[in-house]
């Protein structure tokens, strides 16, 4: 019976790490964006989950209708989140050569 290669399986690891962190590092460069309102609230946001910024039309401020404009917040949000974590995904999925995708019961590496 054959032994295991450990150190080629060590250096395996250890190249799937290197480009695992590389990845996690151009996810800063992804940029995303969710919109609600057809376009009143728009929030941008990095593939890394981070909201760089959000642009509200001056026409949806009203001091009368506040609850609305939390709503439309929230919805764009949660938006450019959804797409972040798609356009992570993708890229992790490319970078990885969809190693992760098969990882079993549905394991997920912290942080990504």
């Amino acid at each position: 019976m054959a032994k295991p290669n450990l150190s080629g399986l060590l250096g395996q690891v250890q190249k799937m790490q290197d480009q695992l962190k590389k990845a996690q590092e151009e996810l800063e460069a992804i940029d995303v964006e969710g919109s609600s309102g057809g376009g009143m609230v728009t929030v941008f946001a990095t593939a890394n989950r981070e909201i760089k910024r959000i642009q509200i039309d001056p026409e949806v401020v009203d001091p009368e209708e506040v609850e609305m404009l939390e709503d439309l917040i929230v919805a764009a949000v949660n938006q450019a989140l959804e797409k972040a974590e798609q356009a992570a995904n993708e890229h992790l999925n490319q970078t990885t050569g969809g190693m992760l995708s098969n990882l079993p019961g549905g394991f997920k590496i912290p942080g990504l």
